[in-house]
């Protein structure tokens, strides 16, 4: 902490100054802060596992530890890796190089798919039907294209143009590396810029891709396919191997229109380059190291990232982003407690009852959207440390020889997986996030809150820690993520996850009305120069953090200390919850990852998540005395309440 400052004036820095100073962003890291610490603790304990499974001589075919094992020690042979260079994708580059009309280019991007080699053109994927949750469908994206974010093509200020720069260097770097020349890589940089520039114009912004409805378009694939001439999706799918289904999702039909009418205005030559790129830029983080590094090079520019992410730490993120229910297995066996499981069951259901008073209690809503809210909160439904029922990824070869066939194999397994859902009853077992992460979710079609093993631990949750510091921590968490089912977003599905409205009209303009004051509160504060914090992106996160944290601290006065006024450390037990939640997001950024952040995430920035709230709750004010006149005082009628 730096108690020389007014927490009144600067919470952030009372509450976390002191760290703040001597824990600058390390050179393999873009930002440091509690997470971060947890994932560098997470990383290092599944290198252990990795190692230890790797080394072990006597795990039998076919076992957790055996392929766990040969998947690591492959990602880690790096001279075999290192004597192949590209000769993993020079059979696709030829092939792709050789498209000659818009057929083949569209059974190329169909193969690539299917093989785990790239998501040329657009995106798709296999998922439940917002309107009918019961139900998987295939889904149609936007996409097709490289950067972070369409702004990145069509903005042309000074920090836009040195990433536009530095992603042209990157296109040319591999293909030189495949032996083109350096005129025609330059060429080809160009050519793949532009024709990802355009579509990168056809795509909606983030915060309209964010309205549930307007990316809600539902199409009988017939008619769907009267929209795009030249893409027959019947046809198509079936190579995508997706058969009989006749109805497809669409999230932004426009862009569609747009990619199809391209496929005759650009040339098939320039198309051919471009799938080319899709297959370079899949493989070159599991190419021999010139590829890898050029892929850091590049990624350098969007971060400012100082040096690579040593390769054990990479592979280890791979092992997990690839069989993470093997890795996982081991993972909990070792770093997951039955008390930590049940102490959070317990602090869920807190919340649960905390919420349900607090929804009783608002003064905005009637009783008939109350009964409804209620009716939803009482469906959630928990995921605590991992999965009941573990993927055996059946099916899926890894080779202790083969790195880059292990990467290919899973991706057209992971593939495979997927469109087998179609046909078949939702999988409501399935995790979306692996026992290992730092992180949890809450899924609107599911009416899940989801939180794996890897969050359960200091400083979101210590078992042996006061309920204050769990509550402020972890109890803000459950919160926040119970929040989502009834953000800007999540409250536009009911208890069963279908997208239908539950709310009475005079309610919704009122719960309207409390969301864009707190647009704007998000929108006043500033990151970097002239770049502010974008309230609307950030809506849902802040919905979140709000009812979370106000929904946290009613459980915590359930509780015996929370009734106290035990002093620990020389604070209260309300100031010790409000420090514990503040000090989850102390963090520093570099200014490069900081923009993207602005662009890319729908959460706000630490400083600002941090006191975004509590200027809000008339609890952090008697807490710590802040009075008019303070920096953050927020008079008690501009406070914003929402859940």
């Amino acid at each position: 902490m730096d108690l020389s400052v007014k927490p009144g004036d600067d919470f952030y820095t009372y509450a976390s100054g002191a760290w703040l100073r001597n824990n600058p962003v390390p050179a393999k890291e873009t930002r440091w802060g509690s997470f971060n610490l947890l994932r560098d603790f997470n990383i290092k304990a599944v290198k252990d596992i990795l190692n230890e499974a790797a080394a072990d001589k006597n795990a039998a075919a076919g076992s957790v530890n055996k392929r766990v094992g040969d998947f690591y020690a492959a990602a880690m042979d790096s001279a075999a890796i290192e004597k192949l260079g590209y000769k993993p994708i020079k059979n696709d580059l030829k092939r792709t190089g050789k498209i000659k009309d818009v057929n083949g280019l569209l059974n190329e991007a169909a193969y690539l798919r299917t093989s785990g080699a790239g998501s040329p053109m657009f995106g798709f994927y296999v998922g439940q039907d917002r309107k009918n949750p019961n139900n998987m469908v295939p889904q149609l994206s936007q996409g097709g294209t490289t950067l972070p974010d369409r702004d990145y093509y069509l903005k042309d200020d000074a920090r836009s143009k040195k990433i536009q720069d530095a992603y042209k260097t990157y296109i040319t770097t591999l293909f030189t590396l495949t032996g083109e020349s350096q005129a025609k890589a330059q060429q080809n940089a160009e050519t793949i810029f532009n024709l990802e520039k355009k579509l990168a114009a056809a795509q909606m912004a983030r915060v309209e891709m964010r309205d549930p409805y307007k990316t809600y378009n539902k199409f009988s694939v017939a008619d769907f396919s009267k929209t795009t001439p030249n893409m027959d999706w019947k046809a198509l799918m079936a190579k995508m191997k997706v058969n009989g289904q006749d109805t497809i999702l669409v999230n932004n039909p426009k862009f569609f229109t747009e990619l199809d009418g391209m496929l005759k205005s650009v040339p098939t030559k320039d198309w051919a380059t471009y799938m080319q790129w899709n297959v370079l830029k899949s493989a070159a983080p599991y190419l021999s190291s010139d590829f890898v590094n050029a892929n850091f090079a590049y990624s350098q520019a969007l971060s400012g990232q100082k040096v690579q992410t040593p390769r054990w730490q990479r592979m280890s993120q791979l092992t997990d982003g690839t069989i993470g229910e093997l890795l996982g297995q081991l993972y909990v066996q070792k770093h997951f407690k039955p008390e930590a499981k049940a102490r959070m069951n317990e602090m869920i259901a807190n919340l649960i009852k905390a919420y349900e008073i607090r929804i009783n209690n608002l003064d905005w809503m009637s009783a008939g959207t109350k009964e409804k809210a209620l009716a939803k909160l009482h469906a959630f439904r928990p995921k605590v440390g991992y999965p009941d029922k573990w993927e055996t990824y059946e099916g899926l070869d890894i080779s202790r020889k083969s790195f880059f066939t292990n990467v290919r194999n899973s991706g057209a397994w992971g593939y495979n997986k997927m469109v087998n859902q179609l046909g078949k009853p939702v999988d409501r077992e399935r995790w979306g996030m692996t026992p290992p992460t730092v992180n949890a979710y809450y899924s609107p079609v599911m009416n899940e809150i989801v939180f794996p093993a890897g969050i359960l631990q200091f400083p979101f949750f210590d078992p042996k820690a006061d309920d204050a510091v769990n509550y402020g921590g972890i109890g803000a968490v459950i919160g926040h993520e119970i929040s989502h089912g009834f953000d800007d977003s999540g409250s536009q599905y009911d208890k069963d996850g279908t997208l239908r409205n539950w709310w009475q009209p005079e309610d919704l303009a009122k719960f309207k009305a409390k969301a864009k004051l707190l647009k704007e509160q998000y929108d006043a504060y500033t990151v970097l120069d002239t770049v502010h914090v974008n309230g609307q992106l950030t809506l849902g996160e802040n919905i979140g953090d709000l009812g979370g944290l106000a929904g946290a601290y009613e459980a915590f006065k359930m509780t015996k200390q929370g009734q106290s006024n035990e002093l620990i450390d020389g604070f209260t037990p309300d100031q010790r919850f409000f420090l514990s939640w503040a000090q989850v997001w102390r963090g520093n950024i570099l200014p490069e990852a900081a923009a993207q952040q602005i662009v890319t995430d729908t959460h706000s920035p630490g400083e600002f998540r941090t006191f975004g709230p509590l200027v809000n709750m008339d609890a952090w004010y008697e807490a710590f005395d802040v009075k008019p006149g303070d920096k953050l005082y927020k008079k008690p009628e501009d406070r914003i309440r929402i859940w």
